[in-house]
């Protein structure tokens, strides 16, 4: 059976399609979860000058779509809702959240809307964008069968996740630098498959609001470890938690190191590892200055951490990388 090839486009790139198309074409843009699909929307919608009016298709039923009748003279008419046909005349845009979620009868009554623009005998205000968005089958989420005839009224967008296009969005968005600088390190980390089970696992949405938390919690003055364990295992994948809790607790360091915060930062997860735990066995063997070290012939260093010759390179190489470090003192 030949595989299918699945076309994908990053989160920006679906933007600037919406932004240049949508007042013509519809648009249904899938994803994993927690990518930013409605962020993006809300966005592209501002930067047009269009107000955002948002249908979560799961919570709607047909006649939320069609409106209600009601009779004028001999004749019954039907009356749409206010959020999709607002009485001003200026265009906005429709925003269909969890459209593959919706049950046939609502994706139905939605056909008129996505392909002409109408809602019954009422036509939405020129320039009006409708965009729609939801999960794919292969998330585990709540997804039914697209129908056909709904698939051919839309331009769909597979959107996927570009990892230096996430970054980007953080600096600018106050995410703590821990959480980027550990993608960073660990690409693969900033979206994890959905598990099997509902369980919580990492999203970019997930970073996010775990950068939030974690925020919170330290301004609250609660932020130690076993809180600190809580908040990474309720937001991440189990295979992420471990691995930035140790970061992070290297990272909260960080004011006891004498360089630049920017510098350390910019280490590997692994270097700075090195380099602390390098430090903390030179302060246990009484090694408070770069002169002490110095000092040592390697014979000694060996004696003093019992290891072999490997481990006494791994120490000078991280004090060399680092040069005054965690409590060295200049002499």
């Amino acid at each position: 059976m030949e595989e299918r090839l699945i076309e994908t486009v990053t989160l920006s790139q679906a933007k600037a399609l919406v932004s240049c198309a949508a007042q013509e074409q519809s648009f249904l843009i899938l994803s994993p979860p927690g990518v930013g699909k409605s962020d993006m929307v809300t966005q592209a919608a501002a930067d047009a000058g269009l107000q955002c009016r948002s249908l979560l298709g799961t919570q709607l039923a047909p006649e939320d779509v069609s409106g209600v009748p009601f009779i004028v003279g001999e004749r019954s008419v039907f009356c749409p809702p206010r959020v999709l046909l607002p009485e001003s005349s200026e265009p906005f845009c429709l925003f269909l959240d969890e459209l593959p979620a919706c049950t046939p009868d609502i994706q139905k009554a939605f056909y008129s809307l996505l392909l002409e623009r109408r809602l019954g005998e009422h036509e939405l205000p020129r320039g009006t964008w409708v965009v729609a968005a939801g999960n794919r089958t292969e998330d585990k989420a709540l997804v039914r069968t697209i129908s056909s005839a709904l698939v051919n009224r839309v331009v769909i967008l597979q959107v996927r996740v570009d990892v230096a296009e996430w970054l980007g969005w953080a600096a600018s968005h106050e995410i703590r630098r821990a959480i980027t600088t550990f993608i960073e390190d660990s690409p693969s980390s900033l979206l994890r498959p959905v598990p099997e089970i509902a369980a919580p696992f990492s999203t970019p949405r997930g970073w996010a609001s775990l950068s939030r938390a974690l925020d919170l919690t330290e301004q609250a003055g609660m932020l130690d470890e076993e809180v600190l364990a809580a908040l990474v295992a309720g937001r991440v994948s189990p295979d992420d938690v471990q691995p930035f809790c140790n970061w992070m607790g290297i990272v909260r360091r960080a004011p006891d190191i004498k360089i630049g915060m920017s510098r350390l930062l910019n280490m590997s997860v692994r270097d700075l590892a090195l380099s602390i735990r390098a430090i903390q066995d030179l302060e246990a063997g009484g090694i408070a200055t770069l002169k002490d070290l110095v000092q040592k012939q390697p014979a000694e260093l060996t004696k003093l951490f019992a290891s072999d010759q490997v481990r006494v390179r791994e120490v000078e190489s991280a004090v060399g990388q680092l040069g005054l470090v965690l409590g060295m003192v200049v002499p």
